[in-house]
């Protein structure tokens, strides 16, 4: 399955340096660890963004945003698909990676 590389290209610009920060293929596509942890990734055309749960209802309710779907449908709290229009701007990209990392390194490191 083929996945959105220069949204990839992109966001390992924006983590380049990043201390603890590991690139992974997963679902078909990318993920971004910072210490074994998912920040952020790449499915399909979509940039996956894991963050508090707590944030949930407030995040899923955002323009172009679509929750995560575990693998029995039920959506994942924490993790939601930005669609490309949500992600079109360098600071609305760099909005997002934000989010996962500071949500990553609040877990311990795998």
């Amino acid at each position: 399955m083929a996945y959105d590389t220069k949204l990839e290209e992109r966001i390992q610009q924006k983590l380049k340096g990043t201390r603890g920060m590991a690139e992974k293929k997963m679902f078909g596509g990318v993920g971004f660890m910072i210490h074994g942890n998912m920040a952020c990734g790449v499915m399909k055309d979509d940039l996956i963004v894991r963050f508090n749960p707590d944030q949930y209802n407030q995040i899923v309710k955002r323009t172009h945003v679509k929750p995560f779907m575990a693998t029995r449908g039920k959506p994942m709290a924490g993790w939601i698909l930005v669609e490309p229009e949500g992600c079109k701007t360098d600071k609305a990209l760099s909005e997002w990676i934000q989010m996962g990392i500071e949500f990553a390194k609040t877990l311990p490191p795998k």
